[in-house]
């Protein structure tokens, strides 16, 4: 008997220690997500900025050179031209360099769809026209053709997926924090424990899903529907109707075995 009370006092014990655990790793993913929460708002104001840009007049252009909230045309000789690899997956480009004197941000190489219609058009020596916004290359055209250049101020939506991970996240932390004190609690007073949240495998892929797939998906479909404040507040609504209910599903499925 007092072996067996030894042993249940160590369980309590082991237990303890994990609910402070637990609770820990949940209060450093809820500072986490403040951090990643915090670049929501400077990054909606980017976007919608860029979205209210009109093209520049000369004043605003040569007063303001390379800070302006306009959209600025840089028209300027090509000094190469030519196929190349990029990023750590080394993907197949179109990179193009311009000739010097260009002002910045066009002074830097841009990439272009190695398959789209500027790849067959654009060649060393001749003119193209780049469109600027603050320090951002927007677009490039060429008689009649443009095309969007990656990078333009739109990840706001992308901060919020990844702030309702880590929140996400950081509940379940406090779950299983909640879970380790009752198993304590439990050990310590000699009665049984029954589970009433378990972690299996298929939890576990469930549980990712909706905590991680979900969040992210939606945030990345929201961008493509919606602006700014309103992308990111959808994706914060349609993430919980379906994050929510599923991690529930997945955290009390078949929770007595």
């Amino acid at each position: 008997m007092a072996v067996q009370q030894a042993m249940a006092l160590g369980r309590a014990r082991d237990e303890r220690l994990r609910a402070v655990a637990w609770a820990m790793l949940g209060l450093v993913l809820l500072v986490l997500s403040a951090g990643a929460g915090s670049l929501i708002s400077g990054a909606i104001a980017d976007e919608e900025a860029f979205l209210a840009a009109r093209p520049c007049v000369e004043t605003e252009a040569s007063a303001s050179r390379g800070t302006e909230d306009c959209l600025r045309t840089i028209r300027a000789t090509v000094l190469s031209a030519q196929n190349a690899k990029s990023g750590p997956k080394a993907v197949d480009v179109f990179q193009v360099r311009l000739r010097a004197p260009v002002p910045a941000p066009a002074d830097q190489p841009f990439n272009l769809d190695s398959n789209g219609d500027l790849a067959y058009l654009v060649e060393p020596g001749e003119e193209v026209e780049v469109t600027t916004w603050r320090d951002v290359q927007v677009s490039v055209r060429q008689d009649g053709v443009a095309e969007t250049l990656p990078g333009l101020p739109d990840e706001s939506t992308m901060y919020v997926g990844l702030t309702l991970v880590i929140v996400w996240t950081a509940a379940l932390a406090f779950i299983a924090a909640f879970g380790s004190a009752r198993r304590a609690r439990c050990h310590a007073l000699g009665r049984p424990v029954t589970p009433r949240v378990g972690f299996g495998r298929p939890k576990a892929v469930a549980g990712a899903g909706a905590v991680v797939v979900v969040p992210l998906a939606v945030s990345f479909l929201s961008l493509t529907l919606w602006d700014a404040w309103a992308a990111a507040a959808m994706a914060v609504v349609i993430s919980a109707l379906v994050a929510v209910p599923t991690t529930y599903a997945a955290l009390r499925w078949d929770r007595d075995e």
